[in-house]
């Protein structure tokens, strides 16, 4: 049994009669490496520890948690945890989750390769990166960041309603911002590649994207106001729906922040789109054999063909909704189970990138979206944001163009998607995101 694992189960099985205790017990390391100017500018490595746990008594919650395994430090942490339940306020809903009888996934998400691999040949690929990324373009004079990164992370989490489940995980990138110059303009594109062991990273795929990325902005125009189509490369697409699955969790239903809360069974989107949370595709960067309450993972449907399916739920949205948890709970040691999404993907449709351009008559290519956290309201669904990117004329990539606001609502765009791609990829937060075209978008120069 894990060591992780026989700590967590000690702190369960001190629960008294009429009380509940879960503990989460959490173990990582991170290694991060930066390059500049063909010379190593950081290098950074840390490890973090800790046990959280968690008191439900007289349906109340008290919570604590400490940053070490010392038994006797744990001990004072769950008596913090009592006493503080002896101050929460009664909720009929509290309570921690209970096995559902969902077998957990077996997935691959170790890789022993990351253990392994030397400081050395992590500085080696960061100082690698930036000359590939330099030596691509006379343009590209110099980078912003060329980082190599990762992490490996093992979690443990027991209760005294008979949750046991010990995972871990590896994880890498490489990520390099390019800077290109010509005349008095000065353009900044990105590329990463990531990873679960270092095999698995592309140092050319990585610098090619952000070298591209950078000098095709070069002459960007602010176009005139329009209504056109809008064409989002997966890494955009993938934004998009990190925006639109955080309104479809059950935390955001039941305290009426979502614009989709009364419309289970509706049409909210075009029928070409598909969307679920699936953290059992160990393809995803977010896969995980069970949730942040012990829960095993499953695959929730929460768009299919355009009808609204599902929300998101914790234990205990689940339970105020009269729903049950859908293995969504999300957190750290540190901190108690809120819902959110793991591993959020669209269906893919058909049609490469070049492809789906080509069907364009009239559109733009979006690279970036700025004032994301201003622009967009997840209660009302309205959605105003900057954008730079490239006119499509005749299904051709035409101009680029800059200083433009892109403005719809969520609900709109969802239900504009004309065509879904059949590029899969899955990006670094784990997403997996296929291009998408929307038509009939309000463009404006700003």
């Amino acid at each position: 049994m894990s060591e992780l694992l026989e700590l967590a189960r000690r702190v369960a099985e001190q629960a008294r009669p009429g009380e509940q205790i879960e503990a989460y017990v959490a173990r990582g390391m991170t290694t991060s490496v930066k390059a500049y100017g063909g010379e190593v500018e950081s290098l950074t490595s840390a490890e973090s520890f800790g046990v959280g746990i968690r008191v439900v008594s007289g349906k109340r919650q008290g919570f604590a948690h400490c940053g070490t395994f010392d038994d006797a430090v744990v001990l004072d942490t769950l008596a913090d945890a009592r006493d503080n339940a002896t101050f929460g306020e009664p909720d009929e809903f509290h309570g921690l989750a209970v096995p559902d009888g969902v077998p957990e996934p077996s997935l691959e998400l170790w890789r022993d390769e990351l253990v392994s691999f030397p400081t050395a040949e992590k500085v080696a690929l960061a100082l690698e990166l930036e000359r590939a990324t330099v030596g691509r373009d006379p343009r590209v004079t110099g980078v912003r960041t060329a980082t190599y990164g990762d992490s490996l992370g093992e979690v443990a989490i027991a209760t005294s309603t008979g949750i046991a489940a010990h995972g871990r995980g590896t994880g890498c990138h490489l990520s390099v911002s390019a800077l290109a110059v010509s005349g008095d303009e000065t353009k900044i594109g990105g590329g990463v590649s990531v990873g679960r062991g270092p095999s698995e990273l592309d140092v050319e795929e990585a610098a090619t994207d952000a070298v591209d990325r950078a000098v095709r902005l070069f002459g960007a125009v602010k176009p005139p106001s329009q209504r056109l189509a809008v064409v989002f490369e997966p890494r955009l697409a993938a934004t998009l729906l990190g925006i639109a699955g955080a309104t479809l969790t059950g935390e955001r239903v039941l305290k009426g922040r979502s614009p989709f809360a009364d419309r289970l069974g509706e049409q909210i989107a075009s029928p070409l789109l598909t969307l679920v949370d699936d953290p059992t595709d160990q393809r995803s960067f977010g896969a995980d054999p069970f949730d942040g309450e012990g829960l095993a993972t499953r695959r929730n449907v929460l768009i299919h063909d355009g009808v609204l399916q599902g929300f998101l739920h914790d234990t205990y949205s689940g339970r105020r909704a009269g729903v049950g948890s859908t293995a969504s709970a999300v957190r750290g040691y540190a901190s108690t189970p809120g819902v959110g999404c793991r591993a959020l993907a669209i269906a893919p449709g058909s049609g490469s990138l070049d492809e789906l351009i080509g069907g364009v008559d009239r559109g733009v290519l979006v690279q970036s979206l700025t004032g994301l956290h201003s622009g967009v309201n997840a209660v009302s669904g309205d959605f105003s944001v900057g954008a730079e990117g490239l006119m499509i004329r005749g299904g051709t990539l035409a101009e680029p163009v800059r200083e433009v606001t892109i403005a719809s609502t969520l609900q709109r765009l969802l239900l504009d998607i004309r065509a879904v791609g059949s590029d899969l990829e899955w990006r670094p937060g784990g997403t997996g995101a296929c291009t998408l075209v929307i038509e009939d978008v309000s463009l404006s120069g700003t």
